[in-house]
């Protein structure tokens, strides 16, 4: 019976690799621990672990009280599903034409739609600003949603287009033989087989979404409409102090679709990445 050699290389990675998720995880459980403290207690004591002083107040004022964090969940959930439908939608088309097509300018075309992921959403916030304001969508979902939409359609692109050019276009042409259009062709073909880049462009796109803090807080303004990471943010600020126990109590609740997301879809990501920078 062969046995593995323990060698001071694996401990050593083992080591740095056990450190490293202590230190990432450590935040959370801090937030997790303290969220069911009483407010005052946090600031006495943020370290210990809530043995007598266990309490769910906090998180019947963060679900329940003024700040409505499950109304605050629908206006995420409705935001960045939009998002996500939108930019899948889309991107399903621009990358078969971009891997299977060839037209003019479409090196140059490709080469603008990697050139829009080197721009950050703050430096167009001005005329961007201005054009929502001219459309009348400043203080509406759908003011956040199209800014969205635009921002992710490059990485989405990127990442679809490198994985349906590894797909054999000998499929698609036994397809065409029988007599099926292009239309047939994507949607029982090539969506299907490139289930896994779709899976992990969807994600992404709906966690950068869901914690796009910066322009939530810059188009909408009515509390009622406002999605989770904004609220927090009015949460932190309220005028006479902070509530400490009902913002480690909302950061918890804010999390779990976050941690949920990666723990259960993380073959998913990894699959649809790899694949995808394969080629592109």
């Amino acid at each position: 019976m062969n046995k593995k050699r323990i060698t001071f290389g694996k401990v050593l990675i083992y080591f740095v690799l056990s450190f490293w998720s202590l230190f990432t995880l450590y935040p959370f459980i801090w937030v997790l621990l303290n969220s069911f403290k009483e407010k005052n207690i946090i600031l006495v004591d943020s370290f210990s672990i809530p043995l007598t002083t266990f309490t769910f107040d906090n998180y019947k004022a963060a679900l329940y009280g003024r700040y409505n964090i499950l109304r605050a969940y629908l206006n995420s959930f409705l935001i960045s599903g939009s998002v996500v439908i939108l930019v899948i939608f889309i991107t399903a088309f621009s990358s078969f034409a971009l891997a299977r097509y060839e037209f003019k300018a479409k090196k140059i075309i490709y080469g603008m739609i990697v050139a829009c992921m080197m721009f950050p959403i703050f430096s167009i916030i001005f005329p961007l600003q201005k054009l929502l304001y001219n459309l009348g969508l400043n203080g509406k979902h759908f003011g956040v949603i199209l800014p969205q939409v635009a921002g992710n359609l490059a990485f989405a692109t990127i990442l679809i287009t490198g994985f349906i050019q590894n797909i054999p276009v000998e499929v698609e042409e036994s397809a065409y033989l029988d007599g099926a259009n292009v239309f047939q062709i994507l949607w029982h073909l090539i969506l299907p087989m490139s289930k896994s880049a779709f899976s992990s462009a969807a994600i992404f796109v709906f966690l950068w979404s869901y914690n796009d803090l910066f322009l939530q807080m810059l188009i909408l303004t009515d509390e009622e409409k406002m999605p989770v990471s904004a609220l927090l943010k009015e949460i932190s600020s309220k005028e006479g102090g902070t509530d400490y126990g009902l913002m480690v109590a909302s950061v918890a609740v804010i999390a779990i679709p976050v941690i949920i997301v990666y723990f259960f879809l993380q073959k998913n990501i990894i699959k649809g990445l790899t694949a995808g920078a394969v080629k592109g």
